[in-house]
C-alpha cells in the first residue's frame, strides 16, 4: 500500500510540473469553531434526574432536614448557647455512611484558615485602632464550642470537625426512605461584625451602650446531598455562600425581656411577648394595606434602651419548608408593619430599626418590602411565605428566609444623602429578592454565586425600575457593565467560575449575570418571550435545587429560541462586545453594464440560467442618488408585469448602502442599526444574531432608502454592552468612549 500512495504522490508532482504549476498545499481540517456550535461539550448529560428541557425528572428528589432548636441570648457577654435536635430524611437512592453538617461559625475560630489565604501587604499608615487590632490584639475567639453530638437515645456519635464541616458516621448507612435524629450542644462568642467582620454578628452603639443583634450561621446545620456532586461540602471561606436542603423548624429563643426579636416562621407567643398595646397594633397592621402601622413606638424603644432588664422572655417559632432560620434581636427597635395583598393571601411586609435610622426607616423601608413582593411575584410565583422583614444593620447586606439585614441610616444630623437614600432602597430591594433566589430557587450558592446573585440582581433592576424610573440602578443597564467587560483579562473570569476564584466579585458574579439576562430581555428574546421562560423556570424549580444547566435549558424550552451561542459567550468566556461598521459604499443604479462587470457577480436562476435583461449596481464613492422610475429596464418591468395597485404600493428608493460590520471583539450579538437622514428623521434597524452564523467574525447588509442617509450608527441606545463606540458611526466622527454607569452605591 505504501508503495501505490508514493508512486501516486509522485504522480500528482509530474502532472503538477506538467501543467507549469506548483502543487497548492491544502489547509489542515479543523472541527466545528463556529460560535453557534451547540452546547453539548459544556451541558451535563440529561438524565431521569434532570431532563433536557431543564425540568425536574421522573427521578428527582431532594433530602429534608428537620430542626428543633432551643437558643438564649447572653447580651451581658455576646455569647450564644444551643441546643438542637435533627431529623435528616434521606430521599436519595443511595445509601448513606457518614453526614455532612456545616458550622459556618468556624470561619472565626481563633485558628481558622480563612484568614490565611489572601495574599496581604503592609500598609502605608494604619488608624492606632487598626493597627492594634491587626498586630497586637489576641485573635477573636470565634467558633463553635461543641459539646456535644448524641443519637437519639442519647449516646454519643463518633464525629470530625474538618473547619467548617463536620462529618457524622453512623453505626449503620442510612437507607433509602429511611430518617436519623442526632442533638448537638454548642455555644459561641458572638463577633461584632463591624470590628471582627461576617455576615452576622452584632453592632453596638456606644452612646446607650446597647448591642443589636443579626444572627445568622448560628446552629449546625446540614449539608445538601444531591444527584450532581453527592455531598456539597465545600468549605466555607467567606465568599461562597451557602448550599441547605429544605426542613421544617420549631425555634424557641431566650433574650433580656426588654428586648424585641423576629426572624423565620410564624411567632407562636405573641400576646406572650408584646404588651396588649403592641398585640392590638399588630393586629390592626394584618387589616392595613395602604401604609405601615407602628407596633413598637419610638418612645418605647428609647425606654427599652435604659432598662437592661435582667429578666429573661422566649419567643417560639415555627416555620416550614424553608432551608435556613434567621433571627434579630434588641432592645432598641422600633417595629412596623403592613398588610400585602398576593394571590389571594395577605402577607406582612415588617421592618425592625433603631431611632438612629428615622425618618429614613420609618418612611421607606416597610413600604419598599412591599414593594418588592409584588413585583418579584409578578415575574415569578406569588410569595408562599406568611412575611418579609428588613433590619437595619449598618454595614450590612444578607438574606435568609423571610427576613434580611440592610445598611443605610441618617447622619447624626439627621440628612439623608441621594446615595444613601437609593443605597438603602436598592439594599432592600436585593435583600428581600433574595426570598425568591435562593431560599425558595434553591441554587448552590458555594458553587455558583450567579445563580442567586445574578438572576436575583436582574429582577431587582426590573423592581428598582417599576419602583422610580429615575432609579440610579448599577447593575442591569448594557453601559455599565463595559467598564468591566473592557478591563484587564488578567483579572476577569467567566461567570461560570467557583465563587473563591473571582477576582472582581461584583462585577461578575451580580452585574455581569444580571446585564446578560436584561440584553437577553430586551435585545435578544423580547419581553413576552423573556418573561415567560424565566417565570417558567422559577415555578419549575421553586423549593428544589436548580442547576446552570437546568436555567440554560429552561429558558430555550420555554422560548422556543437558541440560546446556545449567548450561554457560550457571555457565561463560559471572558468575551466582550465590540461590533463595528468596517466599511460603507453608496450605490447607483444604471442599465449600462459596466465595463468592468463581473458575471459571476450577477445573479443566477434557481438552475444557474442568466435572467437579463440586468439592472446593474455600480459605485464610484460619488454622492449619487437616481429616481428608479427613469431607469427603462425597471419602468418597463413595472409597467408589463405589475397591475396599477401593485404599483401604487411600490417603494421608491434612490439610495443604496453596503455596509460591512467587523467584530473585533469574540462576543455575538445582534446588530442594531440607526439610519439617520438628511432631514433629521431616523429609524432603526435590528438584524438577529444569526446574521454572523456563517461567519462568525463580518456580516453585510444593504440599505435602499428613498432619502439621503448622513449617518449610520450602531447601538445607538447601548443595548448591547458595546466596549468600544468609536467604530460605531459612519461617517466617523468624535464620540464619547467613557460611559455613564449611573450612580454608585
Amino acid at each position: 500500500m505504501k508503495r501505490i500512495i508514493c508512486t501516486l504522490s509522485v504522480l500528482a508532482s509530474l502532472y503538477a510540473t506538467a501543467q507549469d504549476k506548483p502543487a497548492t498545499p491544502r489547509e489542515p481540517g479543523h472541527g466545528d469553531n463556529n460560535k453557534f456550535s451547540q452546547m453539548y461539550d459544556l451541558l451535563a448529560t440529561p438524565n431521569m434526574f434532570r431532563t433536557a428541557s431543564g425540568a425536574p425528572g421522573p427521578a428527582y428528589y431532594q433530602q429534608q432536614a428537620d430542626y428543633k432548636i432551643d437558643v438564649e441570648l447572653d447580651d451581658k457577654n455576646t455569647k450564644l448557647y444551643g441546643t438542637e435536635t435533627i431529623t435528616y430524611t434521606n430521599n436519595s437512592p443511595d445509601p448513606l455512611e457518614y453526614l455532612w453538617v456545616q458550622l459556618d461559625q468556624n470561619q472565626h475560630a481563633a485558628d481558622s484558615p480563612s484568614k490565611l489565604v489572601e495574599s496581604q501587604k503592609m500598609n502605608e499608615a494604619y488608624s492606632p485602632a487598626g493597627f492594634s487590632r491587626e498586630y497586637l490584639q489576641q485573635q477573636f475567639d470565634g467558633g463553635f464550642k461543641l459539646e456535644y453530638v448524641k443519637d437519639a437515645a442519647g449516646k454519643p456519635m463518633k464525629y470530625t470537625v474538618n473547619q467548617t464541616m463536620m462529618r457524622i458516621d453512623l453505626p449503620t448507612p442510612l437507607k433509602h426512605g429511611e430518617k436519623v435524629s442526632f442533638s448537638i450542644k454548642w455555644w459561641y462568642n458572638i463577633n461584632n461584625y463591624q470590628v471582627i467582620g461576617g455576615r452576622s454578628g452584632y453592632e453596638h452603639f456606644d452612646k446607650d451602650g446597647n448591642n443589636l443583634y443579626v444572627i445568622a450561621q448560628f446552629y449546625p446545620r446540614m449539608a445538601v446531598y444531591n444527584d450532581v456532586e453527592g455531598w456539597q461540602n465545600m468549605q466555607f471561606w467567606g465568599a461562597g455562600e451557602f448550599a441547605l436542603p429544605f426542613g421544617n423548624f420549631e425555634v424557641n429563643i431566650t433574650t433580656p425581656a426588654d428586648h424585641i426579636l423576629d426572624g423565620t416562621g410564624e411567632l407562636q407567643n405573641r400576646a406572650e411577648v408584646l404588651t396588649a398595646a403592641q398585640a392590638k397594633r399588630w393586629d390592626l397592621a394584618t387589616k392595613t394595606f395602604d401604609k405601615p402601622v407602628v407596633v413598637v413606638t419610638q418612645d418605647e424603644a428609647t425606654a427599652s434602651e435604659k432598662g437592661f432588664s435582667t429578666k429573661k422572655k422566649t419567643w417560639k417559632f415555627k416555620a416550614t419548608n424553608v432551608r435556613d432560620f434567621a433571627f434579630s434581636s434588641s432592645r432598641k427597635f422600633i417595629y412596623d408593619a403592613m398588610a400585602v395583598q398576593l394571590g389571594g393571601k395577605t402577607v406582612m411586609a415588617i421592618s425592625l430599626y433603631p431611632k438612629e435610622a428615622n425618618p429614613l426607616w420609618g418612611d421607606k423601608s416597610t413600604r419598599i418590602v412591599a414593594h418588592t413582593l409584588k413585583t418579584y411575584s409578578k415575574y415569578t410565583f406569588d410569595y408562599p411565605y406568611p412575611k418579609a422583614i428588613s433590619v437595619s444593620a449598618e454595614d450590612q447586606g444578607m438574606e435568609y428566609p423571610m427576613i434580611c439585614w440592610n445598611y443605610g441610616r441618617p447622619d447624626e444630623k439627621g440628612v439623608v444623602s441621594d446615595r444613601i437614600k437609593w443605597g438603602m432602597a436598592g439594599v432592600i430591594i436585593h435583600e428581600v429578592g433574595h426570598n425568591f433566589f435562593p431560599m425558595i430557587v434553591n441554587s448552590d450558592e458555594r458553587q455558583w454565586t450567579w445563580m442567586d446573585e445574578g438572576l436575583n440582581s436582574f429582577v431587582e433592576f426590573l423592581t428598582e425600575q417599576e419602583y422610580d424610573p429615575a432609579f440610579p440602578t448599577r447593575r442591569g443597564p448594557a453601559a455599565n457593565i463595559v467598564p468591566y467587560m473592557s478591563g484587564d483579562q488578567k483579572f476577569l473570569e467567566p461567570i461560570m467560575s467557583n465563587s473563591e476564584t473571582i477576582h472582581q466579585f461584583g462585577n461578575n458574579a451580580y452585574g455581569k449575570p444580571a446585564t446578560g439576562l436584561n440584553i437577553l430581555r430586551e435585545v435578544i428574546m423580547g419581553h413576552d418571550l423573556f418573561d415567560h421562560a424565566f417565570k417558567t423556570y422559577a415555578q419549575r424549580w421553586m423549593f428544589k435545587h436548580p442547576t446552570p444547566e437546568d436555567f440554560f435549558r429552561t429558558m430555550e424550552d420555554a422560548s422556543a429560541v437558541d440560546l446556545d451561542w449567548f450561554w457560550r459567550g457571555w457565561f463560559y468566556t471572558t468575551d466582550y462586545v465590540d461590533i463595528g461598521i468596517m466599511d460603507v459604499k453608496q450605490y447607483y443604479v444604471t442599465d449600462d453594464k459596466p465595463k468592468d462587470s463581473k458575471e459571476a457577480n450577477i445573479r443566477k436562476g434557481r438552475f444557474g440560467q442568466e435572467q437579463g435583461p440586468f439592472v446593474y449596481m455600480v459605485t464610484d464613492g460619488k454622492d449619487k442618488a437616481f429616481d428608479t422610475k427613469d431607469i427603462k429596464l425597471l419602468k418597463d418591468f413595472v409597467n408589463e408585469k405589475l397591475s396599477a395597485e401593485d404599483k401604487a404600493n411600490l417603494k421608491q428608493p434612490k439610495y443604496f448602502y453596503e455596509l460591512t460590520f467587523d467584530k473585533p471583539g469574540g462576543m455575538l450579538m445582534p446588530i442594531i442599526v440607526q439610519l439617520t437622514y438628511e432631514d433629521g428623521t431616523s429609524e432603526t434597524q435590528t438584524f438577529p444574531v444569526q446574521i454572523w452564523r456563517k461567519n462568525n467574525q463580518t456580516a453585510m447588509r444593504v440599505f435602499a432608502t428613498d432619502k439621503k442617509v448622513v449617518k449610520f450608527q450602531l447601538d445607538p441606545k447601548l443595548q448591547t454592552a458595546d466596549i468600544d463606540i468609536t467604530n460605531n458611526m459612519w461617517p466617523r466622527e468624535a464620540v464619547k468612549t467613557k460611559f455613564d454607569t449611573g450612580s454608585k452605591k
